[in-house]
Order: structure tokens, then sequence, then C-alpha cells
């Protein structure tokens, strides 16, 4: 009877083996491990706009002045990817209430934008970049006798920065950017004045 049984249950064991085998070989093949689903900001090549805002610190040439204040901007560019290599072009424009006064002088910034290159290496949803390109704007100097003097100048921006995709099209960046911009001279002041100043900002960018 023992051996009946033992037989029995080996035979049922053997058939629904037999069968869960032929149903598994109809089913499409899955691989042993699905990656998830990554943010589209992972993959950063492409078109991008966005906006930013932060402070801005500096040194006028030439002038005891230090202008500083709030910035903000907007801006775009695009990217091209390879492998985690990532390189691109990005232009800003930036209003600024960076200010300064020192008797008898006040300078201010009032704009600035600029046009730069962009290099650097995608950690999964996270790019870390430098950057270096063109700088312009604009310095205005004014007296107590309300005289003011403005110039539009040219120079060069640098600095590094870190971009994070935090979900689809999506990503938060922050960065610090060096500018320098050439000097010119101002009648009200009777000196060459150029401006010098960091930038520290945060900014979102909608990526297409």
């Amino acid at each position: 009877m023992k051996t009946t049984t033992i037989l029995g249950a080996g035979v049922l064991f053997a058939s629904v083996a037999a069968a869960g085998a032929a149903l598994a070989a109809d089913l499409p093949a899955q691989p042993y491990y699905t990656a998830p689903t990554p943010l589209s900001a992972a993959s950063w090549a492409g078109p991008y706009l966005g906006a930013t805002i932060g402070y801005e610190w500096g040194t006028v040439d030439n002038n005891p002045t230090k202008p500083s204040g709030v910035e903000g901007g907007i801006g775009g560019g695009y990217n091209w990817q390879f492998g985690q290599f990532v390189v691109g072009a990005e232009t800003d424009v930036s209003v600024s209430g960076a200010q300064d006064t020192f008797a008898p002088w006040q300078f201010s910034n009032p704009w600035f934008g600029t046009t730069r290159g962009r290099a650097g290496v995608a950690i999964g949803n996270t790019l870390v970049f430098g950057t270096a390109g063109l700088a312009y704007g604009s310095l205005t100097a004014t007296t107590p006798g309300n005289l003011s003097e403005t110039h539009t100048s040219f120079g060069w921006a640098a600095g590094a920065g870190v971009e994070v995709g935090f979900m689809p099209h999506w990503s938060a960046k922050a960065e610090w950017l060096y500018l320098d911009l050439s000097d010119h001279t101002f009648t009200v002041t009777g000196a060459n004045n150029g401006l010098t100043a960091n930038l520290i900002r945060l900014g979102v960018n909608y990526h297409f």
C-alpha cells in the first residue's frame, strides 16, 4: 500500500511539473533583471529652458565700491551626451540689484548675460559640470549731483556646478560663476572702471 501511494504521488508530481513546464514554454521570455525606468533628466541630451535666482557680490576696478545684491534671470541651452560625458552650450541673461555707494560714487550692475560652453560627467540622474565663456553687462556710475554714466562691457565668465534630475523633464541646479567685465573710462569718476563679481545661484530647467 505504501509503495502504491508513493508511486501515485510521484506520477502526480511529474504530471504537474510537465504541465507547468509546458505553460512556461508558452509564456514570453522574461529577463532576470528589469532595470528601473530612469528619470528623463538622466539622459541629458537635447534642448532645455530654465530660470535662476541667486546672489551677486563684486568689486569695481579703481574704485572702493563693492556692488552686491540679488539677481535672477532666464536661460537655455543644448546638450550632447557620449556615454557618461556631456558637453553643451548655454546662454542666459539676468537682471541684478547689485549696487554699492562709497561717497561720492555709487556703482550698480543692472543686468548681465553669459554665453558659455559646458562639459561634465553624468552619474545617474546627476550631472557635475564646469563652464566657461563670454560675459557681457552694464556698469552704471552715479554721483551725488545725479550725474549718471553707463557703459556696456564684455569679458569672460567661468564656474562650476551640479544639476540633478528630480522628475521627468525637470532638473534643478546649483552653480558658482565668476564674471570679469572689462574696464571703461568713466567721466564722472575720472578713472577706468570695470566689474569683477562672484555669483551663487540656484535654478530649474525643463528638458524637451
